[in-house]
């Protein structure tokens, strides 16, 4: 066995035992952090088979921003899970149903695919890079040229998608103090002070000092 397929088996085993535990776990925050464990070890299979560019996809965009905002929303809602999970059990019958379904195509998969011989010539004749060129300029090679347009619309899709789901979520609140710089900037003496004649035995109120700072402004 040498050193490729002692890691292989090593990630593989890692990466099946952190998914089991994802859905087994009690802990939400416990089935978030086996999620990334389980993200890392499925980046290292992509890095054994040569696909760099995915492993990176992989660590960046799932382990670096989906998996830990996953984290952070767990932590910081209150969510009473005790109450989601009641009347978990009535799903179980149509849960098993669609499971049995899912297992048995999965079987079908197995047991019965096949490689058809045209399929290593098409891919052959659709290489995008020489066999020495790495993984991401291939790929980024093929976006940029062949597939330009359908890139840009995809990211213009998600721009769409963005600008819409901060209109969406955006809402005025009443009663919130909002800060006017142009005001502050132009503030000075005449505006920010005031002089009150106080009366022996009497305080200060703030009506008064607002009378005060009116008549010297029209003044």
């Amino acid at each position: 066995m040498n050193v490729v397929t002692l890691f292989f088996y090593l990630f593989s085993g890692i990466l099946i035992a952190s998914a089991v535990m994802v859905v087994s776990s009690r802990n939400p925050v416990h089935a978030v952090l086996f999620l990334i464990l389980a993200f890392v070890n499925a980046a290292g299979l992509f890095l054994l088979m040569g696909a760099e560019f995915l492993a990176m996809i992989l660590v960046v965009v799932y382990v670096g921003a989906v998996a830990v905002l996953f984290l952070f929303v767990v932590m910081m809602l209150d969510v009473d899970f005790s109450e989601l999970r009641q009347g978990f059990l009535q799903y179980l019958p149509i849960g098993a149903v669609i499971s049995a379904i899912f297992f048995l195509e999965l079987a079908l998969v197995v047991g019965t695919w096949q490689l058809a011989p045209e399929a290593l010539v098409m891919k052959k004749a659709a290489a995008a890079a020489p066999v020495d060129a790495m993984n991401a300029r291939a790929l980024g090679r093929v976006l940029y040229t062949e597939y330009v347009y359908f890139f840009q619309a995809a990211g213009l899709i998600l721009l769409v998608a963005m600008i819409g789901a901060i209109v969406l979520t955006l809402r005025e609140r009443v009663g919130v103090k909002r800060q006017d710089v142009m005001v502050q900037n132009a503030r000075g003496k005449a505006s920010a002070m005031a002089v009150v004649s106080v009366q022996p035995g009497q305080g200060v109120s703030g009506a008064g000092v607002q009378r005060a700072d009116a008549a010297k402004l029209e003044g």
